[in-house]
Order: C-alpha cells, then structure tokens, then sequence
C-alpha cells in the first residue's frame, strides 16, 4: 500500500530523483537499487523518482524501467511514494511505459514535457492528457525548458491542473516570477525541481522538492522545509545557504555524475553510467569532496 498522502502533498515532502546503480560490466544492478532506496529512506526522503534524468532513463531499456521500478516498490513502497518517469518525445510511447508502471506498482508518474520536438502548447496539453487518461495513478508533469526545448505556460499549466489525475508540477524553469503566478492560478501541488531554488520555490507556494542533492542531504533539506512551514525562516534560510557549496558542487557537470561519484565516496550503490555519459574525472571527485566538506557532508 502506498504511504499517505494528501491533495496539498500528493507525493510528500522531500523527493529524490534516484540514480540507476549498475553493475560492473553496465548491467542493471536490482539489488544495489534496493539498497540505495532504502537508505534514501532511512535518511530522509519520503518519495523516491526512478526512472527519471538522474536515473539514465534514456539508456535504460522498457524491461529495465519495469524492473526497477518492482524492486524498489518492493524494498520501500510501504514507506515512500515510488514515482516513475514515463515522459518521452512519443505519446504513444510514454502511454505505454505508463501503463507498464502502473503494472509493475509504481504510485505515481512523472511526466517530462516532451524534448527535441518543441510542440506547441496545445500538443503539450494533450501529451499530458492523454497519458493522465492511460492509468488511474496520479501525475506530476515536468517542466524543464533546458533540456526539452519547451517551457509549459501558465494558461497550459491551468489547463493540465482541472485534470483529476494531473496532481502536481516539478518546476525546473528556474523562474521564480513564473512559478509565482502559476502557483497562484494552477490547482497544483508544486515542487522546487532545481536545488539551488528549493527555498525560494518554497516561499511563493511550493510544498516540497524533488532533489538530487537528496542522495547525499536528504535529511538536511527535510529539516529546512519542516523549519519553513513551521514559520522559522531563520532556520531555514541557514540550512539553505550552508548547502550552497552542495547545490553548485553537484552540478559542475552533469548531475548524474557526480551524484554517482557522491555515492561511490560514501560507499553505496551506484556504478559506472551507460555512454554518453561518462565517469567524473580525479580532478572532478576531488573538487566534488571539497564542496562536498563545505557544505557540511561527511565522507
């Protein structure tokens, strides 16, 4: 059964978009999965994303993403929201991998706006639509300009909100205008899905973050967005800016590699990345520990 949930936070508080661990030889690693999650958990999180991004969701296969997502709802469903990332550039397609979610017992989709391909507003609309039309599991859209090419607008973001299963958004835009009047006329749940942004988001309306500075702070950002809502903007304000060194040191390149680096620094499951990305470099792991020790992680 999944963990509790309520219309205001229909996925929880504090989200991390999980790594894929793989094996040595690049296969995927079910039982490293199992313990990642679980020790995501144990420190923090109460939703865990998986077959997202930061999880190499476009080198992993169908029966991968099917895989995954069973293992981890079996390691930790009865404890966190299990999410899986179904949006591709193919409605039909991210139907498909909808359904396939639902099956394997995932409890809620995240849906990517669709990349590379730049629809308009109106096939935005309706790709979401219609893959919230596919399951009875709720949705988070994904709105992440930088990388799909398309941002969603508010009019769009309104629309999406009057669907009964289009619960929430993670908000990447990086716009904190935007977020603002979004939050303010769209009937969703928001997410801060940019790290560095988690309190400001927090202060215009949203109710949580899906982090990937998670995998290694996942308790420290619980305890800023509990001081937040609890009315301790000092607290928080000094959690959020003794992470700074986190937040940029986790993105100097791309973020899934030095969220596996992070791991493999305190010994857990993460292995190597499936080409075209590639392994931090020694010069990279040793700046990656210095932010890392700045902001108060230790290894």
């Amino acid at each position: 059964m999944a963990p509790t949930s309520t219309p205001q936070t229909p996925f929880g508080r504090v989200l991390t978009a999980m790594v894929t661990p793989f094996t040595a030889d690049g296969a995927l690693d079910l039982d490293g999965a199992q313990r990642l999650a679980t020790h995501l958990v144990d420190s923090g999180n109460d939703g865990l994303v998986v077959n997202g991004t930061t999880g190499e969701s476009p080198t992993t296969s169908d029966a991968e993403k099917a895989q995954l997502v069973r293992a981890v709802v079996e390691a930790v469903g009865d404890r966190a929201h299990v999410v899986a990332g179904v949006g591709t550039n193919d409605t039909h397609h991210s139907v498909e991998l909808a359904r396939q979610a639902e099956a394997a017992g995932a409890h809620g989709l995240l849906v990517v706006t669709p990349y590379y391909n730049k629809p308009p507003q109106e096939g935005l609309y309706r790709h979401f639509t219609e893959v919230a039309d596919a399951t009875g599991l709720p949705v988070m859209a994904y709105d992440i300009p930088g990388r799909s090419g398309v941002a969603l607008s508010h009019e769009t973001l309104v629309r999406l909100g009057e669907h009964p299963r289009i619960v929430a958004n993670k908000d990447a835009k990086g716009d904190l205008g935007a977020a603002a009047w979004a939050i303010a006329r769209a009937d969703l749940a928001w997410y801060s899905g940019d790290d560095i942004l988690n309190l400001p988001l927090l202060s215009v309306g949203a109710v949580g973050v899906v982090s990937v500075v998670g995998h290694v702070v996942a308790a420290d950002l619980r305890a800023m967005v509990e001081a937040f809502l609890a009315g301790d903007v000092v607290k928080a304000t000094s959690i959020h800016q003794r992470l700074l060194p986190v937040f940029s040191g986790m993105f100097r390149t791309q973020g899934v590699i030095l969220a596996k680096a992070a791991l493999e620094l305190q010994g857990l499951p993460a292995g190597p990345l499936r080409l075209p990305l590639v392994e931090a470099t020694p010069e990279e792991i040793e700046r990656l520990k210095q932010d890392l020790a700045s902001g108060g992680v230790h290894l």
